[in-house]
């Protein structure tokens, strides 16, 4: 397979030209006009952010990327399916809420929102995985395969199970339904370690399953019987108390969320976005977000997803990370293990490369790619 194309620019811009125009001109570049729009319906699969987070994507840039689309004749619309663990994002009413208060409505990015999976999170289709190994089928938001072209618009950011939030797990795992994100999900719980365990109660805050309790000692105890295995739990210790048992849990989840995504973009017109802003060391799904870890990078899209989930991971591995924040402190600890890995320094429990390793195995793109730099 030859390499991908990617395109990149970075957040500079001169007086009186703004970073949604920057966008605009690097998706021209990067050849998303070559997708017939016309009269197209086109889904903008995104992440709307928690309720209390404040680190995903402003509608600024929602709304530079629908304009294109519809200069280019298409009809728009944002999409995202119901989360698998309680929150303000669980069900379509809430979801729409939640989206109108973080700032995502008609008058800031010109589009409607459709909660893909509908009101409850069971409006789905089972859709074949193309050369699937841990999964045949995957259960779709049926709005989002309605669409006849697909536009990712991603968050880049750290993760607590994934290493990083991108493309792929924007689209694999956001895709999902209710259903496909525990079929996604359900390969092993976490245990904590009782000796390191602090009692400080904020994986309890973080729990999506209400699957923690607390023993005599003030001990931390995760019901496997209740546990989904969202792995939030882990990313809120700052102790390393708490881990998946099932070492390969985590590589099955990325090998999982790129069959998914493989299924979702199959056989169909798609192009993507991320946005290496804001990088914070764990989900949007959170309804917090503590300090980024890494400096603000810059805009990519290819249409090729791994490709471009490749190419965002290079530059943050490449980035100096921030010292006021969780990478920076585990950095400066003097009994820190050192990974030379900013992913994995972050949140040592992660696994991220077997996601895109499985992605160009199976055929949804290639990790080989050129970087064209757009000015």
């Amino acid at each position: 397979m030859k390499k991908a194309d990617v395109y990149f620019t970075d957040f500079r811009t001169q007086i009186g030209v703004s970073q949604c125009v920057k966008l605009q001109k690097l998706i021209r570049a990067a050849g998303i006009g070559k997708i017939d729009f016309d009269g197209r319906y086109a889904a903008i699969k995104m992440h709307f952010g928690e309720l209390g987070n404040c680190a995903y994507l402003r509608p600024n840039y929602v709304r530079a990327v629908a304009d294109v689309i519809r200069e280019l004749g298409g009809k728009p619309f944002l999409t995202d399916c119901n989360t698998l663990y309680p929150g303000s994002r669980t069900n379509a009413i809430d979801h729409l809420q939640c989206a109108e208060i973080n700032g995502f409505n008609s008058v800031t990015t010109g589009c409607q929102t459709i909660i893909a999976d509908g009101l409850r999170g069971t409006d789905e289709v089972e859709v074949p995985v193309p050369n699937g190994e841990f999964c045949k089928t995957a259960l779709i938001g049926r709005a989002l395969m309605d669409a006849d072209v697909l536009i990712s618009l991603t968050h880049f950011k750290g993760h607590e199970d994934t290493g990083f939030g991108g493309s792929l797990k924007n689209i694999g795992m956001g895709g999902g339904s209710r259903a496909g994100k525990m079929h996604q999900h359900n390969e092993g719980t976490p245990e904590v370690h009782q000796e390191l365990c602090r009692g400080c109660r904020r994986c309890t805050k973080a729990c999506g399953s209400a699957a923690i309790s607390y023993s005599e000692n003030n001990k931390a105890y995760i019901d496997p019987q209740k546990c989904k295995g969202c792995g939030r739990c882990i990313g809120s210790c700052n102790f390393n108390a708490i881990e998946n048992i099932n070492e390969s849990a985590n590589e099955h989840l990325c090998c999982k969320i790129a069959e998914y995504t493989h299924a979702i973009c199959y056989d169909r017109p798609c192009f993507h976005i991320s946005l290496i802003m804001d990088v914070s060391p764990n989900c949007d799904c959170h309804d917090e977000n503590d300090a980024p870890i890494l400096p603000n990078i810059g805009m990519l899209a290819s249409f090729d997803p791994v490709a471009l989930d490749q190419a965002c991971a290079d530059l943050c591995q490449k980035a100096t990370p921030i010292r006021n924040s969780q990478l920076g402190d585990h950095l400066a600890r003097p009994d820190w293990h050192h990974h030379h890995d900013h992913f994995m320094d972050n949140n040592p429990n992660v696994r991220w490369k077997e996601a895109l390793a499985h992605g160009e195995k199976i055929g949804l793109g290639t990790r080989e790619y050129e970087l064209h730099i757009i000015h």
